[in-house]
């Protein structure tokens, strides 16, 4: 069904320029990502009657890439220049480390010195600070990469937001997360209108702002509205290299210590400590399979005292050793992200 073409102030004050975004697509990237940020540019040019926005594909050797899925795109371009005006938007997904190339990195860094805007899409976030083009900006990241990420990227100011943009550098968390930053930029070229019919026409009811969060609330992840155990568990999630003892925690709460073991007991089956353990497992295995850090510094990063007590809690939790797990996945030197959606 056509639509009819939506003019509001902004779009009836501007000069009609066209728009062109650049998509980098990497080796593995995400299909929901990229889609996510083309299909609304596609749908606003439709709303506003011409072509207000273009784009196109370009990756290292600039053929094919494949995404994480298996399907393949032919390229339009390779690394060459592009115009000042342009804007680059790097599609990461899965190994996103290995796919970071220097050929890559070289051209970011290229076309950042000459002004082009430059964002990242779900892991794409990655490249563009391995670039150095996100030190002493605000990012995002999916949020199973963020704890590699934070260990990497010192510079980097990394928040849960589902997008972020910071000045000429962008970011967002993955998933659907890329529709919100591209209905964003269309409100900011074209009016709300505009951008609020796009997310009509894709069905998207509920447009996220940059101060929303991407993970879901933890009454929601645990299935339990309680909110002393809501509080434990942030508590938990945010003090995972220095871990606080159930004694703590509990009077933090008002509890006693034996009311906090009942109310973890009653609701999600296991102890605090049993629950607090798993959380810094998970983080480790999340850094041992994404980064390169040693072993000893991911079990200092996870809050274990020594290598042996975390080689043992992990074997009993994981069936494997740390050692093994890396092995598992390739080299030290190239982390696999899980699952990078």
């Amino acid at each position: 069904m056509p639509v009819a073409p939506v003019k509001g102030k902004k779009e009836a004050d501007s000069t009609l320029r066209q728009r062109r975004f650049v998509f980098l697509l990497l080796n593995r990237f995400t299909m929901l990502s990229f889609a996510g940020a083309i299909e609304p540019l596609r749908i606003a040019n439709r709303v506003l009657g011409r072509e207000a926005y273009t784009w196109v594909l370009a990756g290292e050797g600039g053929e094919f890439s494949t995404c994480s899925n298996g399907a393949a795109f032919k390229l339009d371009m390779g690394l060459e220049e592009i115009d000042r005006e342009d804007t680059i938007l790097v599609c990461g997904g899965i190994d996103v480390q290995s796919a970071t190339t220097k050929p890559i990195l070289n051209w970011l860094r290229r076309e950042a010195r000459r002004g082009v805007p430059i964002g990242g899409l779900c892991t794409g976030a990655y490249t563009v600070a391995k670039a150095g083009l996100l030190d002493g900006k605000r990012a995002t990241i999916h949020w199973e990469n963020q704890d590699s990420f934070l260990e990497e990227f010192e510079e980097v100011k990394l928040t849960k937001s589902v997008f972020v943009v910071d000045g000429n550098r962008m970011s967002t968390a993955g998933g659907t997360a890329s529709i919100d930053m591209m209905l964003k930029i269309v409100a900011q070229d074209h009016g709300e209108d505009v951008a609020n019919t796009v997310a009509d026409q894709l069905i998207y009811s509920s447009i996220r702002t940059d101060q929303d969060t991407q993970r879901l609330s933890i009454p929601t992840r645990i299935g339990v509205r309680h909110p002393k155990l809501s509080q434990v568990i942030q508590m938990m999630e945010q003090n995972i290299e220095d871990p606080i003892s159930p004694a703590d925690l509990a009077e933090d709460v008002g509890m006693s210590t034996r009311q906090l073991e009942r109310l973890f007991r009653r609701y999600l089956n296991r102890s605090p400590k049993r629950y607090y353990m798993e959380l810094r497992l998970q983080k480790a295995r999340n850094l041992l399979m994404q980064t390169d850090m040693s072993v000893i510094n991911v079990a200092l990063a996870c809050g274990f005292a020594s290598p042996s007590h975390f080689s043992k809690c992990y074997r009993a939790h994981y069936k494997t050793t740390p050692y093994r797990e890396r092995g598992s996945h390739g080299t030290p030197n190239v982390a696999t992200p899980r699952l990078s959606i």
